[in-house]
């Protein structure tokens, strides 16, 4: 049936939004080597507005330990080092006059330990909105008039299989983001 079709076609981008968003925070979670997305949410002040770090600098990754930050005006090189301090991120930034270098610790077991746990809940997360878009879509093929029951019955079918491939791809994306943060 259509309207079935579509609504799980609609499901299916929600679910996808969710995979997304937990990839995303992900990736802010460290695993003992650098990455510019560890400093997204920084932000420095710049000209009275708080202003995202990578748009004011460039952030690179000269060596697996070493975030390296060049902002594009010398003026902001304080306001840098401030932020990254200020950011609750655990960093110790140190400026040369040019560039603001960050070394990354090497994580602890009880630190890894802690950033896995993180991980479980983002994953977490990400289950409860695939859930959630489960449930709106099962409502949705409830709420059609005159669907016969097998077809409403079928529609829960292939919204629960859909479900569960999403559930699976996240449970895969969670334990490879654990396997990188316990890796040492």
């Amino acid at each position: 049936m259509e309207e079935i079709d579509i609504i799980l076609e609609t499901a299916k981008e929600q679910m996808q939004a969710s995979i997304k968003h937990l990839e995303k925070e992900l990736l802010k979670i460290r695993a003992g080597r650098a990455n510019p997305a560890m400093l997204s949410s920084v932000k420095v002040d710049y000209y009275g507005s708080q202003t995202p770090l990578a748009q004011v600098s460039n952030i690179s990754t000269p060596d697996a330990r070493t975030l390296q930050v060049q902002p594009w005006e010398k003026g902001l090189i304080a306001d840098i080092e401030k932020a990254i301090l200020n950011s609750n991120l655990g960093l110790n930034p140190q400026n040369n006059g040019e560039v603001v270098m960050i070394n990354i610790p090497a994580l602890t077991e009880e630190r890894r330990k802690d950033l896995a746990k993180q991980a479980k809940a983002e994953a977490e997360h990400a289950r409860v909105g695939i859930r959630n878009a489960r449930k709106e879509a099962n409502d949705e093929i409830k709420a059609i008039d005159g669907i016969s029951e097998d077809f409403q019955k079928d529609g829960e079918a292939r919204v629960q299989a859909t479900t569960d491939s999403f559930v699976k791809k996240i449970d895969e994306v969670y334990e490879k983001k654990e396997a990188e943060i316990m890796h040492v």
